[in-house]
C-alpha cells in the first residue's frame, strides 16, 4: 500500500530533505522513526529537496508498506520524531501516485526581519539596512519574473540541471508591518537549486541600487549570469504549499 504523509520540519539542525552520507537529514530522521514504527525497512520519497537550514511549513512524501499502517499510527510517528518534525496527516494512495512527480505547483515564502527579535533568529534573516531599500525597484524585479519561461540566472553552479525552464505564475513583496518584516511569495511548477534564495538577493541588490532593473531583465533575456549575485541565508526560507490534481489531508 502506498501512503502519503503531510508534514512540516524547521530545517535550523538539518541538512536539508535529502538523506546524506554524514548528516543529518529530514528524510533519514523520518525513515528511521517510520521503519521502527512499521517493523520493516521503509524509503520515503519527498515532493522536493530543501536546503540546510530551509524549512518546510508544508511537505509531502510518500513510502510504501506490506501491511495496513497500526491504529494511533500518528501519535507513534511523532513520538519518535524531534519536536523539530511534525507529522499531520497521512493519506492511503493508489499505488502510481508520486509525492515529487505528481506535485504540479510549489509555493516558498522568504521572510526578511526589519527589526531584530530574537524569536525570529531561525525562521527570518534580519537586514539591518533594510531602511535603504526601494521597495518599488524590488517589485520591479520580481513583477519581470512570470514574463519567462527560463531562469539560468537564478541557478547555483555545477547544479546539473538538464533544464532551466520553470512555469513561474507568482512573484511578489508583501510588507508585513505587525511582524516587522517584508516578505516575498514566490509560486511556479519547480524550482531550480538555490532559485528562491538568489533572487531574493537580487531584489535586495536591486533594492539597494546595487544593480538596475534593466541589467536583470537583460540576464533573463539572454540567459546569462547576473553582474552582481547574492543568494540570501537559509533560515528565511519556507516552503509553504504543494498542490496536487487530487485532494490531500494536509496541515
Amino acid at each position: 500500500m502506498r501512503y502519503f504523509l503531510t508534514l512540516a520540519y524547521l530545517g535550523t539542525d538539518f541538512c536539508g530533505w535529502q538523506r546524506q552520507p554524514k548528516d543529518v537529514s529530514v528524510q533519514a530522521v523520518l525513515e528511521n522513526a517510520l521503519s521502527i514504527v512499521l517493523r520493516q525497512p521503509i524509503e520515503i520519497t519527498g515532493c522536493g529537496r530543501t536546503d540546510t537550514g530551509v524549512h518546510a511549513r508544508y511537505y509531502v512524501a510518500h513510502f510504501d508498506a506490506e501491511a495496513a499502517l497500526p491504529d494511533r499510527f500518528l501519535i507513534a510517528i511523532n513520538s519518535l520524531l524531534p519536536y523539530s518534525i511534525a507529522v499531520y496527516a497521512v493519506q492511503a494512495m493508489h499505488a502510481e501516485a508520486h509525492a515529487r512527480y505528481d506535485a504540479y505547483e510549489r509555493s516558498y515564502i522568504y521572510h526578511l526581519g526589519m527589526r531584530k527579535d530574537p524569536f525570529s533568529k531561525e525562521t527570518a534573516w534580519f537586514y539591518p539596512q533594510y531602511q535603504k531599500l526601494n521597495l518599488e525597484k524590488m517589485q520591479a524585479v520580481a513583477a519581470l519574473l512570470p514574463q519567462f519561461d527560463a531562469f539560468f540566472p537564478f541557478c547555483k553552479t555545477h547544479s546539473g540541471v538538464d533544464s532551466y525552464q520553470c512555469k513561474l505564475t507568482k512573484a511578489y513583496w508583501v510588507v508585513e508591518k505587525e511582524t516587522h518584516q517584508l516578505t516575498f511569495h514566490i509560486t511556479a511548477n519547480r524550482f531550480l537549486r538555490g532559485m528562491v534564495r538568489l533572487i531574493v538577493g537580487t531584489c535586495i541588490t536591486a533594492g539597494m541600487g546595487q544593480i538596475a532593473v534593466e541589467d536583470v531583465k537583460k540576464a533573463l533575456e539572454d540567459q546569462t549570469p547576473l553582474l552582481k549575485s547574492l543568494s540570501v541565508p537559509p533560515e528565511g526560507l519556507f516552503l509553504t504549499e504543494v498542490r496536487y490534481p487530487y485532494p490531500l489531508e494536509g496541515v
